[in-house]
């Protein structure tokens, strides 16, 4: 691949695959490439992921569905592989997940990272980018929190998810596989899940669109680094286009913070609900206090300028509350 081949138009044409593309982020992700051209073969085994987030899609002649698992070995995973140029990795257990099934969160967070790599390898798949997340750090002890930053997973998903990211660096180090890691933090915008293993943003805003009080889980001081879902689509595609991303790993984070208290405090405001008010139940285990993230790294290599009028985006949003939960599964 020469210079001129690389940047976003590159992927016109060319087969991607997106693993989760059901679910909140993943359907943007599919939603992104076809607008480039790309074709995508979107799978999801629809356990989590809902219809009505990728039946947009159904009518474009570039996008394929293949309903299974990360952890499938079948005939169609090889099918998939087969002249296949990038992988999306977004599947994944969600952080509540793991404390009713650790082995399942084990399962799909690191077995179907291996499984995947071990099929691009054997396909020569020029690509693979894996979707990570910030709670691989633990609760952070460095500020801001740069990708140098120790591992000290505090929950089960957070060691699920490191292994995932051990994996891919591995096939890297080993096979020079172009791989590149994004570690997400608190993504929001229309089409989140909004049940108990959704985003927060979402969470409370199905409980607000319900008449009821959002609930901060303990003391509602605990801050957020959100981004908005859109800005995550675009390092999801310099990554997969850019040379210096190989074998790198990113903080995908605006650099937003946000406390508890005040996102729901203001979700209220926005909603104009002054009959209801912010309830606190008891802290979650596992849950990290303070965010404050260094996305240096990943503006500088990649780019990307994040959209940091958060509470501007946040009130657009939810100004169509049907739009942003998708209600209509």
């Amino acid at each position: 691949m020469t210079n001129s081949d690389n940047g976003p138009e590159m992927l016109k044409g060319r087969k991607m695959l997106v693993t989760g593309a059901a679910g909140f982020i993943g359907s943007h992700i599919c939603e992104g490439l076809l607008a480039l051209g790309a074709k995508v073969v979107a799978l999801d085994d629809m356990s989590a992921g809902r219809q009505a987030n990728i039946g947009i899609f159904e009518d474009n002649r570039n996008y394929t569905f293949v309903k299974g698992s990360v952890t499938d070995t079948d005939d169609k995973m090889h099918e998939i592989f087969d002249g296949l140029d990038t992988v999306f990795h977004n599947a994944a257990s969600k952080k509540n997940i793991c404390l009713h099934d650790p082995q399942r969160d084990l399962e799909i967070n690191a077995g179907g990272p291996l499984n995947l790599l071990m099929l691009a390898k054997e396909y020569g798949t020029r690509k693979f980018v894996h979707a990570s997340t910030g709670s691989i750090y633990g609760e952070p002890s460095v500020f801001p929190t740069d990708e140098n930053h120790p591992f000290r997973p505090v929950s089960y998903y957070g060691v699920s998810k490191l292994a995932g990211e051990r994996y891919v660096d591995t096939f890297h180090q080993l096979y020079d596989m172009d791989t590149t890691i994004l570690r997400y933090f608190h993504v929001y915008g229309p089409r989140q899940e909004s049940n108990e293993f959704g985003g927060v943003v979402s969470i409370f805003m199905r409980k607000i669109a319900e008449g009821k009080s959002p609930v901060v889980f303990g003391h509602g001081e605990q801050v957020r680094s959100f981004t908005y879902v859109k800005d995550l689509v675009e390092v999801n595609v310099r990554a997969a286009t850019t040379p210096a991303a190989k074998g790198q790993a990113y903080n995908a984070a605006s650099g937003i913070r946000v406390t508890i208290n005040d996102l729901a405090n203001n979700m209220l405001k926005f909603t104009n609900r002054n009959d209801i008010s912010v309830e606190h139940g008891p802290p979650l285990v596992g849950d990290i206090m303070n965010f404050d993230i260094d996305n240096t790294k990943v503006r500088t290599d990649l780019g990307i300028n994040f959209n940091l009028d958060f509470w501007g985006t946040l009130e657009a949003s939810l100004s169509d509350i049907a739009g942003f939960l998708k209600l209509d599964r």
